[in-house]
């Protein structure tokens, strides 16, 4: 890490920070297309419209939920697809006199994701969320001085992906050293593993700057227990509480009104000794929703096209294409996304599209 430490880190800007160790609500944005797998601009910022409108104060974009493949030069949809969100978010934002939170996914080797760290900043994105997938041998002294690299060109966020598509196990020590990057802003939790996220969060505490490391649920299978939990680490004359703040997640990107008010209903919580029993009712609720979405029973071959449904559903999208054409919904998803729309009516959010469409499509 010898190499790394000369560079200038770049601070995040004082509200981004704030605004991120505050919590909020990040949706991962998907990928609009045409019939004819052209990306669809007019839905794209339809969407976009529609997560600002529905009190989202962040957005993540090239993320999972964006498709890895934008990146493949026979699509080349990285740039516009970022420019075309950071477009909308901003005139949403002079509209509406707010600030909306913009993460960039970064992705690949180091050479690669050093170029969309500065394509990203330059496009105006406040951070860069890493994904890791592309490094599955390097060590963790590898992976730190690569994430340093990143952090020498935007303030960036930590991400733990779940291996079932395609992350990798980072380690405590991982995220021990991570954590003295200057400029790590948060920290996205997302294996889908009770263990491996205990041990994210009793790293960061370990290191001392808990309280300048925002958390954040990406376990979009748990995610209202995680909001819930206040979680104490170390002896018990010394200890350190941490909570998982807010959220950026795939199951967020659609029936977001819901997903916003389901936030503040969690953080509402923190200063209370006791917790209605109503809220593990709620968190099996949530699951059961993202079992169907994430298409959990094929061990989540049709996690982005279940957004896509939700969201077509609604009118937001008018097709389920992927840029892969081999992609679509799982045998018996369908019914499943359409059993829990008509089970949890409480967590969809399709009166408050249907009034607001045709203005975001205009």
């Amino acid at each position: 890490m010898s190499e790394t430490s000369d560079f200038n880190f770049p601070a995040p800007e004082p509200w981004v920070r704030e605004s991120i160790r505050s919590g909020i609500a990040i949706p991962a944005h998907p990928l609009a297309l045409t019939k004819n797998r052209k990306l669809d601009e007019r839905r794209q910022r339809a969407i976009t419209r529609y997560y600002h409108a529905a009190g989202a104060q962040g957005l993540a974009i090239g993320v999972h939920t964006t498709q890895f493949e934008i990146r493949q030069p026979q699509f080349g949809l990285y740039q516009p697809v970022l420019e075309l969100a950071a477009d909308t978010a901003r005139n949403c934002d002079a509209a509406s006199g707010s600030k909306t939170v913009l993460l960039a996914g970064i992705c690949g080797d180091t050479k690669q994701a050093v170029a969309e760290a500065r394509l990203a900043r330059d496009l105006g994105y406040h951070i860069g969320m890493i994904s890791l997938s592309s490094l599955s041998n390097a060590t963790d002294e590898e992976l730190v001085t690569h994430c340093r690299r990143i952090a020498a060109e935007i303030p960036i966020f930590g991400f733990y992906m779940q291996s079932a598509v395609g992350g990798r196990d980072l380690s405590p020590n991982f995220w021990r050293n991570l954590a003295t990057v200057p400029n790590l802003v948060g920290v996205k939790i997302a294996p889908f593993d009770r263990y491996k996220t205990l041990e994210v969060i009793r790293a960061i505490a370990e290191t001392g700057r808990s309280d300048k490391i925002a958390l954040y649920t990406g376990n979009d299978d748990n995610i209202v227990l995680d909001l819930l939990t206040k979680y104490v680490i170390g002896e018990p004359q010394q200890t350190t509480q941490l909570r998982i703040v807010g959220g950026l997640l795939g199951h967020w990107a659609c029936w977001t009104k819901c997903a916003v008010q389901l936030l503040q209903t969690c953080q509402a919580t923190w200063d209370e000794s006791t917790l209605s029993a109503d809220l593990l009712t709620l968190a099996a609720q949530v699951t059961d929703c993202n079992a169907a979405l994430f298409d959990a029973r094929n061990k989540f071959d049709g996690c982005v096209v279940g957004i896509h449904y939700a969201l077509e559903q609604q009118g937001l999208l008018d097709n389920l294409h992927l840029l892969d054409p081999k992609v679509g919904l799982s045998s018996g998803q369908r019914n499943e996304i359409d059993r829990v729309r008509s089970t949890y009516p409480q967590l969809v959010d399709d009166d408050f599209v249907k009034e607001h469409l045709d203005q975001w499509l205009s």
